[in-house]
């Protein structure tokens, strides 16, 4: 087989996701059938996908005309034997190894020997997939983000036997869609699923500590540039979906603890407390309010608290500035006491990626007396000020150093590459910028002492940097 766009697509799985991805195909001027047993499902897509394009042309995205032209390009059908004309077939059915199976040989028995067979499982390997298929050469991975009509990523997922020409027309397809193909080494969770766990496990473990409130860890991960926080985020995922995600990968790890589940979310799930589909999760969706400390109006900053801003943004990595008796400074994994100690005098660290949003900034002391000097930094960045338990690496630093460790992992063990791993993120979960970037952002060096202050002052072996760092 050689790498080329397919025209002709199956979907298997009439679902949101499956509908998402014809509709995509289809837009891009693919021939799609769309397959399900179920013949309601079948009308439900028909129905969903229509209103889609409908919305698309009442905005202006589509005309009319092409809006009818991708509809008419599409077909629902309840006979798999239909299929017997299709290049490429992505299946979109639930994550159930069987009932997967069950259709790969149904689709065996009607599609040509060149035919390509792909899956968007997020969670099943590849090779454990396609073992009973009799031709496992010319089936892969092809792994969209929900919803597939807006989420520009795509994982091609490589299994042992998958002929590489097959990868390659699977991602020239997804790339004449207008996606972010990214080829992927068939390892559990893959990219994002992989990398993505401490975003979640890091604000749990936040959140257990009573670091701080629920509402004020989101807004700090939003103040630096992330759409949604990850606690509302698991709320809107569902606690349920979320946390067995997070098993699964830590299951299929053998317990390598930087995937640890946990139990402050398991708790959750126990409760039944699932998130925004059952009124409850982390937040209260019956009666929820921001605290009052995030929306107060920070206070008008004079020359000298912007003066003083800017030179804490100005510091290098590790350095500390001095201001009326106090050392001011970016964390960079040791907690503010122990900083206070070494130096003899009060500290304050400052929980900041991004400077170029709004939001709150977050801040730890190492006693009560420099708090006039946190607000004066935080008045000069137009911030309102929120004083955190003081721990090492604080909140978002600490979660994207390891984010950051868990990409390092990736590449080491060759999962894909720095620049692919940073389009994933991006594209895959919305990041404002990949784990590299943020590397980079920091200082590699930089980055590799303070996982070490992190583990060190936390005493979790988990912190230390991965080998990647060690051997760059």
């Amino acid at each position: 087989m050689t790498a080329s766009v397919a025209k002709r697509i199956g979907v298997c799985g009439a679902g949101a996701m499956g509908s998402g991805i014809a509709e995509v195909a289809a837009q891009r001027g693919a021939d799609v059938k769309v397959f399900d047993v179920n013949a309601d499902a079948l009308k439900s897509s028909e129905a969903m996908i229509g209103k889609s394009i409908a919305r698309l042309v009442e905005k202006g995205k589509l005309t009319s005309a092409q809006g009818d032209e991708a509809l008419q390009r599409m077909q629902w059908i309840g006979d798999l034997a239909e299929m017997a004309d299709r290049e490429l077939v992505i299946e979109a059915v639930i994550e159930d190894a069987d009932i997967k199976a069950s259709l790969f040989g149904g689709l065996e028995d009607v599609l040509p020997d060149d035919a390509i067979i792909a899956s968007n499982t997020s969670s099943l390997p590849i090779g454990r997939l396609a073992r009973n298929l009799r031709n496992s050469a010319r089936f892969c991975g092809m792994h969209f983000f929900n919803p597939a009509t807006i989420m520009k990523l795509v994982e091609v997922v490589s299994g042992p036997a998958t002929d590489p020409s097959v990868a390659d027309t699977v991602a020239e397809t997804a790339r004449a869609w207008g996606k972010v193909a990214i080829p992927v080494a068939d390892v559990p969770g893959f990219i994002v699923n992989r990398v993505a766990r401490p975003f979640y496990g890091e604000a749990f473990t936040a959140f257990n500590e009573q670091v701080a409130q629920p509402h004020v860890i989101d807004a700090l991960f939003r103040a630096n540039g992330f759409r949604m926080g990850p606690l509302e985020l698991t709320d809107l995922i569902g606690q349920d979906v979320n946390y067995s995600v997070a098993r699964s990968i830590f299951d299929s790890y053998f317990g390598q603890t930087r995937f640890v589940p946990q139990l402050r979310q398991a708790a959750l799930v126990d409760a039944g407390w699932l998130g925004r589909k059952t009124g409850q999760g982390v937040y209260s969706y019956s009666d929820r309010a921001d605290a009052s400390e995030l929306n107060a109006k920070p206070r008008d900053p004079s020359g000298a608290d912007r003066e003083l801003a800017g030179k804490v943004l100005g510091l290098k990595a590790g350095t500390l500035l001095e201001s009326d008796g106090v050392l001011l400074g970016l964390t960079r994994g040791k907690t503010a006491a122990n900083e206070a100690r070494t130096a003899g005098k009060p500290v304050v660290l400052f929980d900041l990626i991004d400077p170029d949003n709004d939001g709150p900034l977050g801040y730890a002391v190492s006693d009560d007396g420099p708090e006039h000097v946190a607000q004066a930094v935080a008045a000069g960045l137009r911030r309102s000020a929120v004083r955190l338990t003081d721990r090492p690496g604080l909140i978002v630093f600490r979660t994207l150093a390891q984010i950051a460790n868990a990409a390092g992992d990736a590449v080491f063990e060759h999962v894909a590459d720095e620049e692919g791993i940073d389009l994933a993120m991006r594209y895959g979960v919305n990041y404002p910028f990949g784990p590299f970037a943020f590397a980079d952002r920091v200082g590699r060096e930089s980055l590799i002492a303070s996982l070490r202050n992190i583990a060190d002052e936390s005493g979790q072996p988990m912190y230390q940097p991965s080998q990647y760092w060690s051997v760059k």
